[in-house]
């Protein structure tokens, strides 16, 4: 009768575990309908509009990654606008989390509650909404390793060639999306390397080198696919970094006024004079767009040669380290830490962009009463945890310290999503140029997944060994 009793209270622990787990997918499911209805057709900024513009007409608009507008494309030949690309995209989001308990042969309710709180912050509810390539880096990445996590269940039983493929393919989008998106499918090749150790480190080191070599021959044909026929003309494909060379020569400048920017003085002592007396004041370590704000000064950075402008910024970073890394330190705070979250673009919501792009694209600019409505919600949550990168960071590294108890195929490769995500997030010490909130947008949904991860099984304390 004991065993029987006993049997009885299994079974009905598994049933609450089996409900818990379609309860999970089903908040979540809601979660994406809802997140449509808010969003539908699509928040658009001058990126989004800009991407836009090049995937209808064929024409490259600007230097950013040609992904942003190619993934438009198909979505846009079938109905027009942004509506269809929007529930893809979200749908990819949400499918993917509703895939984490998939993962783990039980649920809990605790991941359930997670799930429905989270789909009520800005994150996943107005974010997936927002046509901006950072939100498509994110969403891709998410669904490339919860598939690379699928893969490691299914391991065992042979290699499941489909299911890493599919995986491979997100995160290589992702990186196109996202140029130091690449950490991430380093970060993916070496959880496959670790997977795979026990046959062999040699075996683990084809699977990791194989898988990169892969991924670059796919990334160059894809971003050939991508590339427009044309381009407007005048347009600086080198434009990117020559920003971040304006941007760390100005504020080293300001953080160190008795640097001599000698490498632009030998060929234009004019603008090295107009830099050094006016660079700091017109310099702000929030966003390098004050640069442009003066027309002159934006017209002198400008015409300062690609050359002259290079071995400046190399001749700071060898000869003036500390004045450097006190700019890259100042602006990484702004990205990282937010400190006047108003100034670093939050939320975007309504259509904004040139007027004569939009009147092409047959769009009306500004925000209705449901977008008004969302960036209010929005702000509601402005002064909280829910907007802070630091928060979601210390999330991912306690969900990193608990997964490394229970070290199952899928832990290792939430673990590897989780700390990939940390140091892409730590790689915008040496790029970032703005504190815009939607640079690290994946680190907090990144986070987001691996929190649900842990609370749908929490890992129990290994007991030791007798």
């Amino acid at each position: 009768m004991a065993d029987v009793a006993q049997g009885l209270d299994e079974g009905a622990a598994l049933a609450r575990e089996g409900a818990a787990g379609k309860a999970f997918r089903i908040v979540l499911g809601a979660g994406l309908l809802l997140t449509l209805a808010a969003n539908l057709p699509g928040q658009m900024s001058l990126d989004s509009v800009v991407a836009l513009t090049e995937a209808r007409t064929g024409v490259r608009q600007t230097w950013a990654p040609p992904i942003a507008s190619a993934a438009l494309r198909p979505f846009d030949h079938i109905l027009n606008g942004t509506g269809l690309y929007v529930a893809a995209s979200a749908a990819i989001l949400f499918f993917s989390l509703m895939s984490l308990s998939r993962l783990r042969p039980r649920a809990s309710w605790i991941a359930v509650a997670l799930a429905a709180a989270f789909c009520l912050t800005p994150q996943l509810l107005i974010y997936p909404g927002i046509v901006w390539r950072d939100v498509l880096f994110a969403d891709l990445s998410i669904a490339g390793f919860v598939l690379l996590a699928r893969a490691a269940q299914r391991w065992s039983a042979g290699t499941p060639w489909l299911t890493l493929a599919a995986s491979t393919l997100c995160l290589v989008l992702a990186a196109l999306a996202r140029q130091n998106g690449l950490i991430l499918v380093v970060a993916a090749a070496a959880a496959v390397a670790w997977l795979v150790r026990e046959r062999g480190w040699g075996r683990a080191a084809a699977f990791g080198v194989g898988g990169l070599a892969l991924a670059a021959i796919l990334a160059l044909g894809l971003n050939r696919l991508a590339t427009p026929p044309e381009t407007i003309p005048k347009l600086r494909l080198n434009a990117a970094s020559l920003i971040l060379e304006h941007y760390d020569v100005v504020g080293a400048r300001a953080h160190h006024p008795r640097l001599k920017l000698k490498e632009i003085g030998k060929v234009d002592p004019a603008a090295e004079a107009l830099i050094e007396t006016k660079g700091s004041a017109i310099y702000t370590a929030s966003r390098v767009d004050t640069l442009d704000v003066d027309e002159g000064f934006r017209r002198t950075l400008w015409h300062v040669p690609d050359a002259a402008m290079h071995a400046q910024w190399r001749r700071i970073i060898v000869h003036y380290p500390a004045a450097y890394l006190l700019q890259r330190a100042d602006v990484f705070r702004w990205t990282f830490l937010t400190p006047k979250l108003e100034l670093c673009l939050p939320v975007q919501v309504g259509v904004s962009g040139p007027e004569a792009m939009l009147k092409d694209l047959d769009l009306a600019s500004g925000m209705d009463a449901k977008a008004r409505g969302l960036a209010a919600y929005a702000r509601r949550f402005y002064d909280t945890p829910v907007y802070s990168h630091a928060f979601w960071a210390l999330a991912a590294i306690a969900a990193i310290v608990w997964l490394l108890r229970r070290r199952d195929p899928a832990d290792w490769v939430i673990v590897g999503l989780l700390g990939g995500m940390l140091a892409f997030t730590a790689s915008f010490f040496f790029i970032s140029v703005a504190c815009d909130y939607r640079y690290l947008y994946a680190l907090d949904l990144a986070a987001m997944a691996g929190v649900l991860y842990v609370a749908l099984d929490p890992p129990r304390w290994r007991r030791a060994q007798t």
